[in-house]
This record gives C-alpha cells, structure tokens and sequence, in this order.
C-alpha cells in the first residue's frame, strides 16, 4: 500500500472514539430505562408508604411553588428533580389530620415560598381550623436572614409565632412592578402593531410592547387589586394577632418593623427564640423532656400519600362528584390548559354516569381565543347534563373568565383576580431590524394584494382594519357569553367589561361571580346540592403511579448523598429569568388572545 492511499491515525481514532462515547451513552441510558421497567414491574411507583408513628408532629415545610396539582420533572440541567406539591394534596392532608390520632400538632416552616395570595388564604383557612375543631396545636417559627411579607402572612395563623433574634422582617404593604420593552424595541428597530377590543382601554397587555410606563386605566386597577388584596391580608393578619389595623398600616408606613426585635414589640410573635429553645417548646407540647425524642412526620409525604391512597381508593369506586383542574395558560394543545386536554377530561366525566356534579377549577391568565371557545363548548355540554360549579384560584381573568361562564355557579376566592373581559392582538414587523442591524432584506412575488403577510412586511391599513374587525367580532361574542351566563344584557356586560380585571370582592358585588368561597367550600357546596354530606370526590387529570419519576428520584437522592460527586447547582438570576420569560411569551400571543391585562408580580 502506497503512503498517500494510507488512512491517516486521526481520521481514524478520533471518529471511532466520539463513537464508542456516544455507544456508551445510549447503552446506559437503555440500561437505566429498562432497569426502571423492570423495577417497575416488580412494585407500584406511586408515594411509598409514608409511616406515621404516635404522638407525631407534622414538619411542614412550605417552600417554592405551589400549583393546583402535584408534579415532578427531571431537569437535565441541574441533575434534579423539580417538584412541587399541589394545593388539594396540603388542604386534603390538613383535613385529615384533624381527626389522625397520631398527629399530635403542626409545626409551620415556611422558606421562600412562591405562590399566589389566594393560595396562602385557602392554606390559612385550612390551618385555622385544623387548630379550631381538633384542638391541636400549630406553631410557626421564622428564621433565616429575612422574614417576607408572605411567609408572615401565612404563618401568623399559628397560635403560636416564634422568630429568629437576629432576623430581618419586610412588612412593607403590597406593590406591583411592571416591565417595559418598548425602549428596547425601539432600539432593536422592531415595531409591533397593536389591536384591542372595541373600547377594551383596560387591556392593558399589550402596554409594556408600546409604552413606556403605565397608562392612567392601568394604574387604576392596579390599585384598586392592590388594595382589595391588602384588606384582605391585613385583616387576617390583625385578627390573629389581636393587633388594630390602623396600627399595622401606621408601622408600615413608618417602616417601624424592619427586624425581629421590632416585630415582637409589636406583638407580631411571641417570642424571639433559638431553633434549639423552639424544639424544646415543641418537645413540652408532646410530653418530651428530650427535643431530641420528638417523633416528626415530613407533612409533603404525608400529604403526598394521604391523597395519592385516597384518589386511587375512590377510582375502584363509584365518585358522584369530579374535580377538573385547570391551571395554566389557555391554548389549543401542549402544556397548561390546552382544550385538547379539557376535552377529553370533560366528555370522559359526561360518560361517567356515576358523576352527578362537576368542580371546575380555574387558575388561569387566558389564552388563546379559539381554545376558549373550545373549553366553554365542553362546560356547555357538560352543563346541559351535569350542574358544573367553578372554583377559581389565583386567577380566572380573561379566556379564564369565558369557560367559567357557562357554569350553575361561579365562585372566587377575595383575593382571585377575574373578569378582564376584552381581546386583544399583536403583530410584530421585524422586517426594519433585520435589514438595518443585519443586513438581511426580503423581496416577494405574489399572485393577489394580500398573498404574503409576515412579519418582515408592515401590515397596511387595509389590513389592520381587517384584523380590528376581527377582534372586535371576537369581543362580540365574549359579550354575549357573559350575558348568557350571568343573565345580563349586552349593555350592562359592557360596563363591566372593557379589558379591566376584578377582584374576587368586587367580582361579587357587581354580578360576575355567584359567592365567594375556597376549593374545600365548593366541593362542600357540591355536595349538599347533591344532598350527600360523604360524596366521593375524584380528581382530574386522576392521580396515576409515575414509575419512572419515583426511579429517577430514587437515582438523585443517590447521587446527592455522594459527596464526592456533588456538584453546585446554579442557575440564572431570578430576574433575568423573569425577563426572558415575558419575552419568550410573546411567542405565544401571536394572534387572538384573550388573556390577563398584564403578567402581575405582588411583592
């Protein structure tokens, strides 16, 4: 053989070792899916059974997100799993815990905690009367380098609230704070065409791709939601703490409580406690001389098992009443609350003739207006045949609102945020930016005027005034779908209507909504109109056994308990998240939305 026909060593080792890599890699990616399976096959993947002995307390340790329903993903790019525990899972827990025998109290341990206002009353609500009817205690203690507003909110239910000497305390009242993009925008030589409902000047969506601060009918509501949410909170709190609430709003506009000391002045805790002197209260409280001998109880397992074994008792069974959770963005398919999954959910509940009532549970900003429309045909149908009650969350604003309309009966929470009846539409011309800051142009042949809209191509008025039609076509029917379902005429929805949102409070007061009430006094409110106390209630999606999640759970804590292995997790700053979030979102308002006026973040 010649030298020049000879294969040179690195075309020949470097492409048979990324080989052999990639081998490997798949290998044991096949291996570990297989073992899965087989391990799978062997038990059920569901909570493990979680034992609880005599004489325990509850640690429940509230922290991070907490959605309307249970989950847990892999992420690859951290090697953990993102869990979080759902709503019904806490209140369903704290309930039977009034009555277990082996629960001797609650100990609260809140740490960053992200969720909605409504979503800390429904868990305050529940922690009250777990200590009214059962008599057990409940005690908070606060501690870390600062103590928020909402991790006070929420723990001040305790009887009994302790804090940390040294830390800090934010109670400073509720705020909102909005981004802007327009300037960015204008810089980037992007524009975007805006067309909202006729007379929709509270859809204030769209604002942060035009303005460049609030406009006068945003501000307003946002106020007026700022300040039906603060009543609220304020009056929980100074009712647990037997405090005025001229005196609380007086100390938090003097900022008169910036830190623990100041707190207990205040009466705002009951003492400024060690965690060791904490233990040792708990330890009094179930006759233990020892903290050390106090028999705890992790309250996510067994809130995640209480459930988990109740859900799938009452699926062999013959339920009378269905819960649909419904959480997320409004769309036609995909994650969130997508009418391809509703449908299914709501036409396998009309099928089930054991199901004589239906709780729909809302958590949602809108949408998608064709997926609306979609769901409120499913409720419709499902209405016609079974009474369909609506909880709603957080929030239930906007495409939220519409598939609530069609029910026997709406109910908010004080603090959900609702109505924002209006439409709205976005169409981004990128065409100058593109040609400006990277040289690319378009050119275009076309058979008919209209042939090619994009976004590389300005939309002329003609167009616009089309795509307006549109819209107000589809505000139109939004009209008509309250007035259907609330029993107004067009003109008094109207009013009420023009894009603006509501809270629970006010909701009630002008019509929008039927009572307030939470998730657990809804189902309450189903069964009696079925006059059966002991209904049974099934969740959907149904609970179902995740074999592979709990094995990959299995593997993490197995690679975390290795110290020589582990390795720190970081992540992007929370803000920047938030940032591209709201950017990448807009992905998702190209066309007909019925959605939120805004993405509200309360500190």
């Amino acid at each position: 053989m010649s030298e020049s026909s000879k294969v040179p060593f690195n075309r020949v080792f470097w492409p048979a070792l990324v080989a052999i890599v990639i081998a490997l890699f798949l290998g044991m990616l096949f291996f570990l899916l297989v073992l899965g399976g087989i391990i799978g096959s062997f038990k059920d993947f569901g909570p493990e059974p979680y034992s609880v002995q005599t004489g325990s307390v509850l640690k429940m340790k509230l922290e991070g997100n907490i959605q309307e329903k249970s989950s847990s993903e892999f992420d690859p790019t951290s090697l953990s799993i993102e869990g979080s525990i759902g709503l019904p899972d806490i209140l369903f827990a704290i309930d039977k815990a009034k009555t277990d025998r082996r629960v001797k109290g609650i100990y609260l341990d809140i740490d960053n905690l992200n969720c909605g206002i409504s979503t800390m009353c429904s868990i305050r609500e529940a922690l009250e009367n777990f200590q009214k009817e059962s008599k057990k205690f409940v005690t908070a203690y606060f501690q870390g380098e600062s103590i928020s507003q909402k991790e006070y909110y929420l723990g001040s239910v305790a009887k009994e609230c302790y804090a940390f000497p040294t830390s800090s305390f934010y109670l400073t009242g509720l705020g909102s704070e909005q981004v802007f993009f327009k300037n960015l925008f204008d810089k980037l030589d992007v524009e975007v065409d805006i067309v909202r409902g006729e007379n929709n000047d509270f859809k204030s969506a769209v604002e942060p791709f035009f303005l460049s601060k609030l406009s006068d009918s945003a501000k307003l509501q946002n106020i007026r939601l700022l300040e039906t949410m603060w009543e609220e909170m304020l009056t929980d709190m100074v009712n647990s703490r037997k405090v005025s609430a001229d005196s609380m709003n007086l100390w938090i506009n003097e900022m008169e409580v910036v830190n623990a000391s100041q707190a207990l002045k205040k009466n705002l805790v009951d003492a400024l406690l060690y965690k060791d002197e904490v233990m040792q209260k708990i330890a009094d409280k179930v006759s233990e001389s020892n903290p050390k001998d106090i028999e705890w109880a992790d309250f996510n397992e067994y809130a995640k098992n209480k459930f988990y074994e109740s859900q799938l008792l009452i699926q062999n069974q013959a339920p009378s009443i269905a819960v649909i959770i419904a959480e997320g963005e409004v769309s036609v398919d995909g994650d969130g609350l997508s009418s391809d999954k509703m449908g299914k959910l709501f036409a396998k509940v009309r099928a089930d003739k054991d199901i004589k009532a239906v709780v729909f549970r809302i958590n949602s900003p809108g949408g998608s207006a064709l997926a609306s429309e979609e769901i409120w045909r499913e409720v419709s149908l499902t209405q016609q045949q079974k009474k369909v009650f609506v909880s709603m969350g957080d929030v239930a604003a906007s495409g939220g609102y519409y598939i609530a309309t069609p029910a026997e009966r709406i109910f908010a929470e004080p603090t959900t945020i609702t109505g924002s009846i209006g439409v709205f539409g976005m169409i981004p011309y990128t065409g100058k930016m593109l040609e400006n800051k990277l040289g690319i142009t378009f050119d275009r042949v076309q058979t008919h005027e209209h042939a090619i809209m994009s976004m590389n191509r300005k939309l002329t008025r003609k167009e616009l005034a089309k795509v307006q039609d549109e819209i107000n076509d589809i505000y139109l029917r939004f009209l008509q779908r309250v007035s259907e379902g609330r029993k107004l005429t067009i003109e008094e929805v109207n009013v009420l209507a023009r894009g603006r949102v509501w809270s629970g409070v006010d909701a009630l007061d002008i019509g929008l909504v039927d009572e307030l009430g939470t998730l657990t006094q809804v189902i309450d409110y189903a069964k009696k109109s079925l006059d059966s106390e002991g209904a049974d209630v099934i969740y959907y999606p149904l609970v179902r056994e995740d074999k592979l999640g709990t094995w990959l759970k299995l593997l993490q804590e197995q690679y975390e308990e290795n110290e020589s292995v582990r390795v720190r997790r970081s992540k992007l700053p929370e803000n920047l998240l938030e940032y591209y979030q709201q950017l990448k979102s807009l992905e998702r308002r190209l066309g007909f939305q019925m959605r939120m006026p805004y993405d509200l973040t309360i500190r």
